[in-house]
């Protein structure tokens, strides 16, 4: 129903005789039957995880994935207005904060294959290092998204969690940088030698800090200002978008992801309809996501992305398209809806994620991630609404 009043991510064709109203309203961009095909969707997915939970409050993925996969799941049944220990899915939503407090280490990293030590450092290896960053950052954000919607039962029980993963994520951030360009920003648990940050796991941490802080925890300005400024370094001109890193191996490479974490990160520091946003979300337009669960092709120019996520994209540009509102989100929304419901199965779930470094990541995640996609415009999680 609230999705049905507001409104955040779909597409379908609309016939002559079923025309959306001319507004700028973001739930205009669909008509009322659209919206009731996108809940129904909605409904069918979240009974699908629901059903995926297994006895511990995991989610299915492989265990270097959890708890951030997990923590999407959770996200998913949050943006729906779900919470925990109340209706119908209040249990599934507890069983899965319980979970990921049982994944952090001594050191607050949430992250159940990083090794449980009392200090953080960069020895965790590439198998555990990569994953684990996003993975305690996603978390984060989730514990913080539950507690900005719960009441004292949750919010008493979560609280010690997010301040331990809190001075994990400012302890990173701190991390000595080869490179003054790298200032700011996060990268793996590892050593990635050269580089010390990407926009890529920098979205996620920025997110976290920017949700905790909604939350009511202490989170220095400074910090948030520190990440952003390399955020806005990742801007390429030529490109009109934002980098993943700065002087890759392969260039300064893009994607429709990094797009959207651009645009995110903007916004989350009240940097609203910048220049920079702007060119990136038209940048999103020209690449769109009407090829479903298919790699980003090079635009006709020249000037485009390597072989990125397809779902990873969609989650991260969604909101990001939402946020810069206007035409943006009128071109956006339509055309990515119509995909996933076109597509998605009809147990309520969506394919794995056809790129081959996330593929093993499962459909619980990808299933999350349509449901988030859905689910934008709801502005039930504080973190993204506009």
């Amino acid at each position: 129903v609230l999705a049905a009043m507001t409104g955040w991510f779909c597409a379908i064709p609309v016939a002559a005789q079923d025309a959306v109203p001319d507004s700028d309203a973001p739930e205009k961009v669909l008509t009322a039957k659209q919206w009731k095909d996108v809940d129904q969707s909605v409904d069918r997915a979240l009974t699908w995880l629901a059903s995926q939970q297994q006895p511990d409050g995991s989610f299915p993925t492989l265990i270097s994935g959890q708890p951030g996969v997990t923590g999407l799941c959770a996200l998913a049944f949050l943006a729906q207005g779900h919470v925990p220990n109340e209706g119908e899915y209040g249990q599934v939503l507890a069983k899965s904060l319980d979970y990921i407090k049982t994944c952090q280490r001594q050191n607050g990293w949430l992250a159940a294959a990083a090794p449980n030590e009392p200090k953080i450092t960069r020895n965790a290896g590439p198998k555990i290092g990569v994953a684990a960053s996003y993975s305690h950052a996603m978390s984060g954000l989730v514990l913080c998204e539950a507690y900005a919607m719960s009441g004292a039962e949750t919010t008493d029980r979560i609280q010690p969690a997010i301040e331990k993963a809190l001075n994990a994520t400012f302890e990173m951030q701190d991390w000595a940088k080869e490179r003054k360009v790298d200032a700011g920003g996060w990268r793996y648990l590892q050593d990635s030698k050269k580089f010390d940050s990407d926009l890529s796991v920098t979205g996620w941490h920025l997110m976290f800090l920017r949700s905790a802080k909604n939350a009511g925890f202490e989170v220095e300005k400074d910090r948030i200002d520190r990440a952003v400024g390399y955020v806005r370094r990742c801007f390429q001109k030529d490109q009109g978008s934002f980098a993943y890193k700065l002087d890759g191996p392969r260039g300064n490479r893009t994607s429709r992801a990094m797009a959207g974490a651009g645009i995110l990160a903007l916004a989350h520091s009240g940097l609203h309809d910048t220049d920079q946003a702007k060119r990136a979300g038209d940048w999103i337009l020209k690449c769109g996501f009407r090829d479903y669960n298919k790699p980003g092709r090079l635009l006709k120019n020249g000037k485009g992305y390597w072989r990125d996520r397809y779902f990873y994209g969609l989650l991260i540009c969604a909101p990001a398209m939402y946020q810069l509102g206007d035409h943006y989100w009128r071109d956006f929304f339509p055309p990515a809806v119509e995909v996933l419901i076109k597509n998605q199965h009809a147990n309520g779930s969506w394919d794995a994620e056809s790129h081959y470094v996330d593929n093993p990541w499962g459909n619980a995640y990808t299933t999350a991630i349509g449901v988030l996609a859905l689910s934008a415009s709801n502005e039930l999680l504080p973190i993204f609404q506009r």
